[in-house]
């Protein structure tokens, strides 16, 4: 494509990664007339989490109604905590509605992008071969990259051993004994499902996770019958839905000193109830608020744990024996297979991909402290890029696609005004990032965050992660891209 061609086009977008954020910014952009959008994935189908976690329960654990574009419910949920195929299929009929699986490259994975200051352009890297486009865009979220921890003897297990975003379905559990290493949101979901199956369950666990009960219900026929008929109904759900984790996202911020010791309070209560073994029920007491790390919610997680063929160790690790887990007591538990639930490196925005900006500017080390954009969106010195669930951009309740549409409506803002601009880019003010990013982590601060160690946090301490308003904040403050925040530069 010639140069002069190039520039009498509309802009063209590149987005990475084929999960809900790249989804629904393809969607939002071809809806409003931009079709010269191509979407990068580096598997071989599109669902990003949903597509990889795929160990036994896996579910979301928002409420599916909530869990959704909101331009496109879905009345035909099996329950309102719908397991991960559904989900999944739910993301495939949405692409192929609005025709955005024809516009999805497939095992295509991007390695770098470079910022081209004489074109106004960038140039990306990929397995097969360079891709050019006016506006970046990656969406590869927070959770696609495993964690694994870093223990001495790991690789001298005889055993067999995978993480649980990695599900090895080929490994029968039936009888077996076998470690979990980790509490996080996954292990609360397989956990249930594999214990009555294993011989014997070993649980490492690092903290305890506050448990709130999960208010899960099945949708009859009924149920669709009216979603289907009357959408207001299920419309309605949404709305009570979204009001409640609304407000248990002011617990964790604005409201924190005042409702985090309720709620507190209100799971201990839980424990005392359900848990009549002294020994077990502290261990299952976490020893920080409520709210510092990710809530779970789970009915089926504590009775799982209370069975007679489940044990949870809260010695450290120190090492992987060749038959089994050491602990810093000195004792080796046996065990056949090790499953790591030990989560995803959330913290490290956007790698392993090279990103460079104007003057050749690496975007990690921009970053050295933590990542950091104006809303979550824009770096300056790395014009035309705009990041889905980029930084401080995570709920610590409520459904991340409440943020995404938000986000694919500012992405499609800024081609906008690339389109009215003619051949040019466009860069966030760095006083403008500046000033957002001191007003973010000074409210974060004041916030449940900051009173433990968590994934929400990088190894310096600065929480990157988290948005610490409401979305509904979030949502008015994006709904329109204010024009004097970005400098344009015209070619």
């Amino acid at each position: 494509m010639s140069e002069s061609t190039s520039r009498a086009r509309k802009p063209s977008v590149l987005i990475v990664g084929a999960g809900f954020g790249g989804i629904g910014a393809a969607i939002e952009l071809t809806r409003s007339g931009y079709h010269d959008v191509t979407i990068l994935e580096k598997a071989s189908d599109l669902g990003g989490v949903w597509r990889e976690n795929t160990y036994p329960g896996a579910a979301c654990d928002v409420p599916s109604p909530l869990y959704s574009y909101s331009f496109e419910p879905n009345p035909h949920w099996s329950s309102r905590y719908s397991p991960q195929p559904e989900i999944l299929a739910y993301m495939k009929r949405t692409a192929t509605k609005y025709g955005i699986d024809e516009l999805i490259q497939f095992d295509t994975a991007v390695s770098s992008a470079s910022f081209d200051e004489a074109t106004g352009r960038w140039q990306v890297e990929t397995n097969r071969g360079v891709l050019e486009a006016d506006v970046f865009v990656p969406a590869v979220g927070l959770l696609s990259r495993p964690i694994w921890p870093d223990i001495p003897g790991q690789d001298s297990f005889t055993g067999q051993a995978f993480h649980s975003a990695t599900w090895d379905h080929d490994v029968d559990l039936t009888g077996k004994s076998v470690a979990v290493i980790g509490t996080g949101a996954s292990a609360i979901q397989f956990v249930p499902v594999i214990q009555p199956t294993v011989g014997a369950l070993t649980i490492f666990q690092r903290s305890a996770p506050w448990v709130m009960p999960q208010p899960q219900r099945t949708y009859t026929k009924a149920h669709h019958a009216l979603f289907e008929k009357v959408p207001a109904a299920q419309a309605l759900e949404r709305r009570v839905l979204w009001t409640g984790l609304e407000q248990l996202q002011k617990a964790m911020t604005v409201e924190s000193k005042v409702l985090v010791p309720a709620l507190s309070a209100a799971a201990k209560l839980r424990l005392r109830r359900s848990v009549k073994d002294p020994v077990l029920r502290a261990k299952l007491t976490p020893d920080y608020p409520a709210g510092c790390k990710r809530v779970l919610f789970s009915n089926k997680y504590i009775p799982a744990v209370s069975q007679d063929n489940v044990s949870i160790v809260t010695e450290d690790i120190t090492e992987i024996t060749p038959s089994g887990v050491r602990t810093a007591d000195g004792v080796e538990h046996p065990v056949d297979v090790i499953v790591y639930g030990t989560g995803f490196a959330a913290t490290e925005f956007l790698a392993p991909m090279s990103i460079k900006g104007v003057g050749g500017q690496d975007l990690h080390e921009v970053w050295a402290e933590g990542g950091r954009a104006y809303y979550g969106l824009a770096v300056p010195g790395f014009p035309n890029m705009f990041v889905m669930y980029g930084p401080n951009t995570n709920l610590g309740s409520g459904s991340i696609i409440s943020m995404l549409e938000p986000q694919a409506a500012y992405v499609r803002q800024a081609v906008q005004l690339l389109d009215k601009s003619g051949p040019s880019y466009v860069a966030v003010k760095p006083a403008v990032e500046e000033r957002f990013d001191s007003e973010t982590q000074a409210r974060i601060g004041d916030s449940v965050w900051t009173q433990c160690t968590s994934w929400y946090r990088n190894a310096a301490g600065r929480v990157t992660t988290n948005w610490p308003g409401t979305v509904t904040e979030y949502q008015r403050r994006t709904k329109r891209l204010d024009p004097a925040d970005y400098e344009l530069t015209r070619i």
